[in-house]
């Protein structure tokens, strides 16, 4: 009996067992043919779940239109509709999708990954190893926005659908490669495609995307980042020109600068003893003027002249360069604010030796010059034009986008008379900017008091409310320079104060002398050290300028167009220098007639003017954050500030408004890449697919401007 029992339990048994080992078979044959059909779609130009233009949001808080094709398991991004110049791919095994709130037009929706690791595949479709470059595309998330609700909830359930497909992939492909996937290639082309399987495995070991930053910045709240996001998707071309390694590179030549003077701290280098002849000189001058006047129309003797340009006298704040290099790879922002502080002070100490001042620019006239940053094998560019004369607007560009930094503005030179003293006002702001932060430090300019030119003796100060401040990270510094007290001593001469702060908390303090010596205090914890000190050793680790040769320089440079000024200046030709002098703004003036009848009015080379807000913008401005992959050198040529480039890439400046072209412009350096000064940013929009060249001279425009100078 018991045998008989135990005979059907082992007939079950071993019918259940046959029934399960069919069951496994079955269930393997299923799940290799399903993985081997998703497998094909990856590499199968036909099969697409869906593809559309989709703006996506780059670390710099701006939009970018690009064609987005969506496989089960990946997401492909191309700059155009047909495929031809990939971006990323999207590994969507990593990713979680959400809706984001948004208070614009549109959809947005955000792919991310979990714990902020890379999304991106390491190799493009066809085995590219570096995509084409856009604005700089976060590592571990994307925001995207569709052009309407509809849109948006289209791409949110091919997305969830794309997102479930991959899993699937995902957990056959980690048996690392025991069932080798057949990966399908397409006949009608020659290249071979590489496999989803092989692209996982590579996403699994690096985890990072070459053509993308790894240190994209923390997202703010969507509330305060919708405000300041710029929208350049229709703003958007690209170029590609191969390197040829035997190209000679043609720029601007520069040259060390042979001597520069440097004055000594304190009171004795800013004061000036006037000869009785000079004195005559401005007692005839005082009668041309009367308190309250502005000087900027008076002609003013040449003894009281520093032999150099107005823009030349700019480039000053440059020569520690070094430490907004330093600046921008900081990571806290209040080091980055003190560094910033820092170099702000350090272009008062060079001054020249007595009461002189420089040169009021012609209109027209340029200045351009570079520092070379040893520590960083980088340089940096600086241009300035004066772009109008009454008033008298000075326009001035900086860069350096190897180190990361560029900084623009205008100063409008203004001059008040009070009887025993004037002042000199640098009207007008600069904006230092950070390209891999994005981040904008708005500050202005002290001025300039002068006083004994009736009785006393002539003495030069700055003084002045003086604010940088980064809208971004909330950080502020307030600085005042303090004219010396009427009874006060050597000692109050040149001082400085001022504060740091986080909002409205005042973090540091600042005390001291800003020629010499300043002390920081730490409020939280209460230590006092030195923040700057013009020491001869820092003296000595000043940066190198160079400065363009004058057989190399064009008419209307400053050096160049005042050289016999200068010249009578340092013979002490007070008379020459007069006449000299008087040459050059009397050709001005009939250069300013000459337009006035024609109802023309004047078109500066180098810089464009906004209607909207009255700045001043450099036509040449780029920038883009410096890719290492992409940029090889930045250079100068003609006053163009361009970079060297493997490929084309689309250029990316502030968001202002489309300018109508005047000039037609020469062909760009092959193989360099600098923004057009009518287009901005670029787009892969469907109408921009052939290509377009980038660098631009202003030779043409620059040589119409100087033809009053040659008729002179």
């Amino acid at each position: 009996e018991r045998k008989e029992e135990i005979l059907p339990l082992k007939e079950d048994s071993s019918l259940s067992i046959s029934k399960s080992k069919v069951q496994k078979k079955n269930y393997r044959e299923e799940k290799k043919r399903a993985t081997k059909e998703l497998l094909s779609t990856i590499t199968d130009p036909s099969v697409i779940v869906m593809a559309d233009w989709l703006k996506i949001r780059g670390t710099l808080k701006s939009w970018t239109k690009l064609w987005c094709v969506l496989k089960p398991g990946v997401l492909l991004i191309y700059k155009t509709h047909k495929n031809g110049q990939w971006v990323g791919t999207v590994l969507l095994s990593a990713c979680e999708l959400i809706e984001r709130p948004s208070k614009k037009d549109g959809f947005c929706f955000k792919l991310f990954h979990p714990l902020e690791q890379s999304i991106w595949a390491v190799k493009g479709p066809k085995g590219e190893a570096v995509g084409s470059i856009t604005q700089p595309l976060p590592s571990s998330h994307l925001i995207f926005r569709a052009a309407s609700e509809s849109d948006g909830r289209c791409w949110m359930d091919a997305l969830e659908l794309a997102l479930k497909c991959s899993s699937l992939l995902k957990r056959t492909m980690i048996r690392e490669g025991k069932e080798e996937p057949a990966a399908a290639t397409e006949t009608s082309h020659t290249h071979t495609h590489i496999n989803f399987y092989s692209l996982l495995r590579a996403h699994n070991m690096q985890g990072f995307h070459s053509s993308h930053y790894k240190n994209d910045q923390e997202e703010n709240e969507w509330e305060k980042s919708e405000e300041s996001d710029s929208d350049t998707s229709e703003r958007q071309d690209d170029s590609y020109a191969d390197l040829e390694p035997s190209e000679n590179l043609r720029e601007t030549i520069y040259v060390q600068q042979s001597h520069e003077e440097l004055g000594e701290a304190g009171e004795a280098s800013q004061t000036e003893t006037v000869s009785e002849e000079n004195k005559s000189l401005i007692w005839t001058l005082l009668k041309q003027v009367r308190p309250g006047m502005d000087l900027s129309k008076v002609v003013l003797p040449t003894f009281i002249l520093e032999p150099r340009s107005f823009l030349d006298k700019l480039s000053d704040y440059y020569f520690h360069a070094d430490f907004l290099s330093e600046a921008a790879v900081e990571e806290n922002a209040y080091n980055r604010m003190k560094k910033v502080v820092k170099w702000y002070i350090s272009g008062f100490y060079k001054k020249p030796k007595g009461l002189k001042k420089p040169y009021n620019p012609i209109i027209g006239e340029m200045f351009r010059c570079m520092w070379i940053h040893p520590k960083t094998n980088s340089k940096t560019f600086y241009i300035a034009e004066q772009v109008s004369h009454h008033p008298p607007v000075s326009a001035f560009y900086v860069s350096n986008r190897k180190d990361g930094f560029c900084l623009s503005g205008s100063i409008l030179a203004k001059s008040k008379f009070y009887g025993n003293s004037l002042s000199a006002i640098l009207d007008g702001e600069a904006r230092l900017t950070f390209l891999n932060r994005g981040e904008d430090y708005i500050m202005n300019m002290p001025y300039a008091h002068c006083k004994g030119i009736l009785y006393g003796t002539m003495t030069l100060e700055l003084a002045g409310q003086v604010s940088i401040t980064c809208e971004k990270t909330g950080y502020s510094a307030q600085l005042e320079f303090k004219l010396k007290p009427f009874l006060g001593s050597n000692d109050s001469v040149n001082q400085i104060s001022g504060k740091i702060k986080l909002g409205k908390e005042v973090l540091a303090t600042l005390e001291g002398h800003w020629d010499c010596e300043i002390f920081i205090n730490d409020k939280k914890t209460g230590v006092v050290e030195t923040f700057w000190n013009p020491t001869p050793e820092l003296r000595q680790s000043r940066l190198t300028r160079c400065t363009v040769p004058h057989e190399e320089q064009g008419e209307f440079e400053s050096e160049r167009l005042w050289q016999h000024v200068t010249r009578a200046i340092n013979n002490k030709d007070q008379t020459e220098a007069t006449n000299e002098k008087f040459i050059l703004e009397e050709a001005q003036r009939k250069s300013a007639r000459e337009r006035k009848a024609k109802c023309e009015e004047w078109t500066p080379a180098l810089f464009e003017q906004d209607p909207g807000t009255g700045e001043w913008h450099y036509r040449y401005a780029d920038t883009r954050p410096w890719d290492p992959l992409n940029d090889l050198i930045q250079f100068e040529k003609d006053g163009c500030i361009q970079t060297k480039v493997r490929h084309r890439t689309p250029m990316v400046t502030g968001p202002k408004r489309k300018h109508k072209q005047n000039d037609k412009p020469k062909n760009p350096e092959s193989g360099c890449s600098s923004p057009e000064p009518d287009r901005q940013d670029s787009s892969g929009s469907e109408s921009k697919t052939h290509t377009h060249t980038h660098t631009h001279t202003h030779t043409h425009t620059l040589t119409k401007h100087m033809k009053h100078s040659q008729n002179t």
